[in-house]
């Protein structure tokens, strides 16, 4: 049992006993370096239901664990603060019971619990960037997380593969693109047809200040420019079924599927099944008719279906057009129904950047309302947009930060860093070149990943590659430094440790893998890959001090090397694990 939970136990216990009370919680906090302890109890949040001295009820409680509980050795207070100093016995047992376990940390998924993770969803119309690129490195690792944390975990995503803006690339190489492929051009055929979406902008733009110049509103331009005439006429042909059309949308989307797969092989993501939007745009109208004959929907005098959200603070929603023709909330509400059937999940994870706050507010309400019990373990993961030094991206303007030629430059500023170090210099190329791809996406995913979902980022890639500080390639040179520890120890880990008495650095390193399981818990429930980035930087952290500090194989005693080489190995298998829940991993020589 965790020492947290094993003291929330007797602390309740001794309050019953002592104050004749009920605690309904224990607060617990890391003992203040400069008082002796392993670990203090919280008096003061105690004081609701005990009343008097929060120093006297602090040595009360002490002095009752001291007697009744092997593992508190000692304890002092300082004012409202229970300071308990754990026997190494109680270490040594953990360290012995754990050590060994492969899945240290990780709960079985349970079958009857499952969670759908969405993520990515792109747009047909151009290659992915670095906002996409924040978007699959948190949707993959939430669904690793969730599954470590005893979930079962389906990962999915929506393509957006129909709409006016993928007629935009679509009539660009039409017009001009003179038959070129990805094969006669040899470019990724989504960056291909990006460069389509950006020439019909470009085009777009030369025909709105043409017609300006005839004397034509600003407003009026854009809404008439010939070009954008076209590609509306086009998508009224793709929903006809024009077979021109079709034929010209399945070759280019093709070429995107290829170019996108290609890039989710080098970012590491994966999914269990894709959904399209020309398969699921109808979705949910057959959902809609049924709440309007239930009385949750309300229809308009032009025809156009509605809802009234305004009791609960949001406003009226529009779920179909007076045409009949549905609006993305409808396709959402379906889309969501869909999946239920498809998966029997209990809870869907949505990712999907902060500017769509609102409209997952609308359609997790509208279906609790319509009745879905799985409604109420709906989650929106959302999350700040990328930033750069330059500025804002725009996909329009072909300004954004292709995620193929981020992932190359941070491949050759890891390339350009080893060199500098020279500890490869006996590797193949190949060897050479795995290790620097290993490296690089560390740092990408690790700078991205240690930022709470919430927050902006400023992507700087250079700081993401330096090798000290809270770095993805300062925690893996840790990693590489504990496998050169192990090839010259050569030390069989299942040996039992017994009779030791723990250094301080030890124990705090002890103390740090303790909390493994806890914090993938925490990550879970908070949809947060930044909590598992930071208790892996805060474990490396404690190794480095007790590296530096205490003599490995300059130990007094065999047991005491074997222990210590022991305690390393562990580190380095909660390092890779930890990495591998963030979709990061971990090179044996860097």
């Amino acid at each position: 049992m965790q020492i947290q939970h094993l003291l929330t136990e007797k602390v309740t216990q001794a309050v019953a006993e002592i104050f004749n009370a009920q605690l309904p919680t224990v607060e617990f906090q890391a003992t203040r370096k400069e008082f002796e302890g392993d670990i203090t109890v919280v008096v003061f949040s105690m004081l609701r239901v005990v009343k008097g001295n929060p120093v006297q009820i602090g040595e009360q409680i002490g002095a009752y664990l001291e007697k009744n509980v092997t593992e508190v050795k000692a304890f002092n207070v300082v004012k409202g603060f229970l300071n308990l100093v754990i026997a190494d016995d109680y270490y040594v047992n953990f360290f012995n019971a754990n050590k060994i376990n492969a899945t240290y940390g990780f709960v079985t998924p349970d079958d009857s619990n499952g969670v759908m993770v969405e993520y990515s969803s792109p747009n047909t119309n151009k290659p992915l960037h670095l906002g996409h690129v924040r978007n699959n490195l948190l949707g993959y690792a939430v669904a690793e997380i969730l599954s470590a944390s005893g979930k079962k975990v389906y990962k999915t995503q929506i393509i957006n593969d129909r709409g006016v803006h993928i007629c935009k690339s679509m009539l660009a190489w039409k017009k001009f693109g003179e038959g070129e492929t990805p094969a006669s051009t040899g470019l990724k055929g989504d960056k291909l047809v990006g460069n389509y979406y950006v020439k019909f902008d470009q085009e777009y733009k030369k025909e709105i200040e043409a017609l300006i110049a005839e004397g034509v509103s600003a407003e009026e331009a854009k809404k008439n420019a010939p070009l954008l005439l076209e590609a509306q006429e086009m998508l009224r042909q793709w929903e006809q079924g024009d077979q021109e059309v079709i034929s010209l949308w399945k070759m280019m989307n093709q070429w995107v599927y290829d170019g996108f797969g290609s890039t989710y092989t080098k970012l590491g993501v994966d999914f269990d099944k894709n959904y399209y939007e020309s398969d699921t745009y109808k979705l949910g109208k057959d959902v809609v008719e049924d709440g309007l004959s239930r009385g949750i929907f309300y229809k308009k005098e032009d025809g156009s279906v509605w809802i009234d959200l305004t009791e609960e603070g949001l406003d009226e929603k529009l779920v179909l057009r007076s045409d009949g023709t549905s609006v993305y909330m409808t396709q959402d509400i379906g889309t969501a129904i869909q999946r239920a059937k498809d998966f029997s999940v209990k809870g869907m994870v949505y990712t999907v950047g902060n500017e769509q706050d609102y409209h997952f507010q609308v359609l997790f309400l509208i279906l609790k309302k319509i009745g879905f019990s799985w409604a109420a373990d709906l989650f929106h993961l959302s999350y700040g947009m990328v930033d750069l030094p330059s500025g804002k991206m725009k996909s329009r303007e072909g300004t954004v930060v292709d995620a193929d030629d981020l992932i190359d430059e941070m491949q050759n500023n890891a390339a350009t860093i080893s060199k500098e170090l020279g500890k490869l210099d006996d590797y193949s190329e190949e060897q050479k070149q795995e290790v620097y791809t290993t490296i690089g996406l560390g740092a990408l995913k690790y700078y991205i990943l240690k930022v709470d979902p919430k927050k902006r980022i400023l992507f700087d890639p250079e700081a993401s590659i330096d090798f000290q500080g809270n770095t993805g390639p300062f925690i893996q040179y840790t990693y590489a430094r504990i496998q050169a520890i192990l090839r010259k120890a050569q030390h069989d880990q299942s040996i039992q440790i017994s009779d030791i008495v723990l250094e301080e650095k030890e124990k705090e390193v002890l103390k740090q893998l303790e909390l493994y399981p806890e914090v993938i818990q925490q990550a879970a429930k908070q949809y947060s890959p930044a909590l598992i980035a930071n208790y892996t930087y805060d474990l490396v952290k404690a190794y480095n001090s007790f590296f530096q500090n205490v003599p490995i194989f300059g130990a007094d005693t065999p047991t005491q090397i074997t222990f210590r080489v022991q305690l390393s190995q562990w580190v380095g298998n909660v390092i890779a694990s930890g990495f591998s829940l963030l979709g990061i991993k971990v090179p044996e020589r860097m």
